[in-house]
């Protein structure tokens, strides 16, 4: 570490101890972004001596990366930045408070991948899925997918632990050198129904897929043709399957197939790095929740369940996980900056699913998604504020589904 690199750490901790001594929070990104404003290399420097995983993805960062920490604690201590902070200041944050970790689990957002790489030379990176998320931000699926494809190549050594069921995943690992294909599942396939590379429509048959187009060759004796490759990884109901016979049984505490997914991946990138196959799993069956997600609290006369969607894949996802057996749903929509100001993909969404259930909309956007109800023909009630509205509910369980700031809202409003 140099003294500049020092010296911003000693001002970003400054920065922190007086942001959580006044209540603004707990300081992590505020201590991040000095530290960087004085250092601009302060994340290659805390990134250096370290066997360093980076997670990213549309949809279950946050999940994947806390599985992958627990599997790569049980071969030595990891940093990680468990709260979800993705960008640069949160992974400073995240590193500088793990100095001694030789380990780092780093959930990172999919547009911030190729310069992080470049700082902190990842030695695995998983690739879990791309579709449609705040087009307002980060834009079109396929400008980021080439944005990754382009970052990796100038990491042949890094070992890349990619989703072989998306399609545009698919496309971004496909010339690295060193990929472990994981069959994660891809229930979402609205925004990968042509080629990222030749253009032509992709064909599905069954689990497999391939692209009707031909490739440019991007070296000698490189494959011209486009389809799924092979998994090395897999899972089914009860068992993860892996190279070489690995069969293990696999039991998460965190619900849905995606998780299992999800853990899939994890297992296989602490593997890579030298964990215990078994030991990986049990440590991913520990994860029982992630930042307050899945987790069942007490709200006065209701037991609530809380689920994040953030975008039409991820809607898909939380609502398959939806009891609506076991009482009330909520679900509340909020479309600041941090969700993607344009609400458009609510049309997106299945919806009617909860045809034969009433739902209360809730949220600063409950009026736009009770116009979307209204039009799939599920019978709701409207109560803008989200502890109100569950407390419009009868007494017993209520399912909550809501998107990022609305999510954060609820949650700090139930712990007050």
């Amino acid at each position: 570490m140099s003294a500049r690199g020092r010296l911003a750490l000693g001002a970003g901790a400054t920065a922190r101890w007086a942001s959580r001594l006044s209540g603004r929070g707990a300081g992590a990104m505020i201590g991040g972004l000095v530290a960087m404003t004085l250092d601009k290399s302060i994340l290659a420097q805390l990134g250096a001596n370290r066997r360093s995983v980076i997670v990213t993805g549309t949809n279950g960062k946050s999940t994947t990366t806390r599985m992958t920490a627990a599997a790569l604690a049980t071969i030595g201590p990891v940093a990680t930045n468990a709260e979800g902070a993705n960008m640069d200041a949160g992974l400073i944050a995240a590193l500088a408070g793990s100095r001694d970790a030789g380990l780092a689990a780093l959930e990172v957002d999919e547009m911030h991948v190729p310069h992080v790489a470049d700082a902190v030379d990842p030695e695995v990176v998983v690739l879990l899925n791309l579709s449609r998320d705040q087009l307002d931000r980060v834009g079109e699926i396929n400008h980021i997918e080439r944005t990754l494809r382009g970052g990796l190549a100038r990491h042949p050594n890094t070992v890349v632990i990619a989703n072989c069921d998306d399609v545009l995943m698919t496309s971004a690992a496909y010339d690295s050198p060193n990929v472990v294909w994981v069959a994660a599942g891809g229930g979402w396939a609205n925004d990968s129904v042509s080629c990222p590379r030749s253009g032509e429509v992709i064909v599905r048959d069954g689990a497999h897929w391939y692209s009707t187009g031909t490739m440019p060759q991007v070296g000698p004796g490189s494959p011209r043709t486009f389809e799924r490759p092979t998994p090395q990884w897999w899972y089914d109901e009860t068992h993860v399957h892996g190279p070489d016979g690995l069969c293990l049984p696999m039991a998460l505490a965190l619900p849905g197939t995606v998780n299992r997914g999800n853990a899939t991946q994890a297992i296989a990138a602490a593997v890579t790095l030298g964990a215990d196959p078994a030991a990986a799993v049990a440590a991913a069956e520990g994860v029982d929740e992630v930042a307050g997600r899945y987790s069942t609290i007490q709200v006065g006369g209701h037991t609530v369940r809380m689920l994040l969607a953030k975008n039409p894949a991820g809607w898909q996802e939380a609502l398959s996980m939806v009891d609506t057996d076991a009482g009330s749903v909520v679900i509340s929509v909020n479309g600041q900056v941090p969700d993607g100001e344009d609400l458009s993909w609510l049309w997106d969404v299945n919806f009617e699913h909860f045809v034969d259930h009433p739902v209360v909309a809730a949220g600063e956007r409950a009026t736009d998604l009770a116009v979307r109800l209204g039009y799939g023909g599920v019978a709701h009630t409207l109560v803008h504020d989200p502890l109100a509205a569950i407390a419009s509910c009868p007494p017993g369980h209520v399912e909550v589904v809501a998107n990022y700031t609305a999510f954060s809202q609820l949650s700090r409003a139930v712990k007050r």
